[in-house]
């Protein structure tokens, strides 16, 4: 269930709050999320383990491979840096002399940069529909995500409309059309190489007509690096607010997380286009990148909404600090 809608009175409150899940369940969907990040796993505390073992105290030597596992475990530059220093502060201060208490002092430090944004939590307008614009590079499985989300929400009761604003790609309407039937939300398009901006504006006034709660809008895949498309996808979002003040409520940009350290410079300039807010990393189940969940997070402040650990619709996973960090260390 998604998790981070904040209601505005005790009726909506407890609509829009998750069910707790039996404690049978809770613990069949933290061993597929250890599952999933398995290879992430393997990847950081795997070498802790071995790095540790036998080790009596934090030796210069300890400390150079402590840098390599975190730097090759993609968390990124200033945030592998930033925790090399604190540990060699505590070193240096005599807090810490053990280095099986490591993974110890690590994992607070990791699960601290994970929250430091704040819960992925936002605010429905005053007046429905929320609309939330989905960006992101051409195979990071936007379209995919987008018909996954809109499956957690109209399972809350939500009344959803899917847009499609990718018109470059015929087989991006198609898919977003089948996501649409298979979950039950509205589909709002037009013929293949529209106008991706006309599109969102029929979308929107369309969702308003109908009294829907949330649009989805699917755009095009963007190279990160070509000013021109960019500047496309600023025009989309100038146009929905033009149709709807104050939308998009939401800008979600979806990161392929097996691309490792490219995702931060994919959310750089995301960013700074579209005032990015919120964040989905995808492919976490294919890949042993996935610290890199921790640098973006760090680095760029932005709150994770989703973490995708497979195929199935239930494999898209509202991101929760606590749980990613305990499937990797505990």
């Amino acid at each position: 269930m998604i998790g981070f809608f904040k209601s505005k009175g005790k009726q909506q409150e407890d609509e829009q709050r998750p069910k707790e899940s039996p404690p049978e369940e809770k613990k069949g969907l933290f061993r597929r999320l250890k599952e999933g990040l398995s290879k992430t796993r393997s990847s950081i505390t795997g070498r802790l383990d071995r790095l540790i073992l036998g080790k009596k105290e934090i030796t210069p030597e300890v400390m150079e491979e402590l840098e390599e596992i975190l730097f090759t475990s993609d968390l990124g530059v200033e945030t592998t840096q930033e925790l090399i220093d604190m540990v060699q502060e505590k070193v240096a201060r005599k807090e810490l002399s053990d280095p099986a208490k490591l993974k110890t002092v690590l994992r607070r430090e990791i699960l601290g940069f994970l929250q430091s944004p704040g819960p992925a939590s936002i605010r429905w307008p005053e007046k429905p529909p929320l609309v939330i614009m989905v960006v992101g590079v051409n195979g990071v499985g936007k379209t995919t995500t987008i018909g996954k989300v809109a499956h957690q929400l109209i399972k809350q009761g939500k009344k959803v409309m899917l847009v499609a604003s990718d018109t470059f790609r015929a087989a991006a309407i198609e898919q977003l059309e089948i996501w649409g039937q298979r979950v039950g939300a509205d589909v709002v398009k037009q013929k293949s190489g529209a106008d991706p901006s006309a599109v969102a504006f029929d979308g929107i006034a369309a969702a308003v007509a109908r009294g829907l709660d949330v649009v989805l809008i699917d755009t095009a895949g963007r190279l990160h690096t070509k000013k021109n498309l960019m500047e496309e996808l600023q025009k989309v979002k100038r146009v929905i607010g033009k149709k709807l003040p104050g939308a998009p409520h939401e800008v979600w940009l979806v990161l392929d997380a097996t691309t490792g350290q490219n995702a931060i410079s994919q959310a750089k300039m995301f960013h700074e286009a579209l005032g990015v807010t919120g964040l989905i990393l995808t492919k976490l189940d294919g890949t042993a990148k996935g610290g890199i969940v921790v640098g973006i997070c760090h680095q760029m402040n932005l709150p994770v909404h989703f973490i995708g650990i497979g195929e199935k619709v239930e494999d898209l996973r509202p991101f929760d600090p606590e749980e990613f960090v305990g499937a990797i260390f505990d």
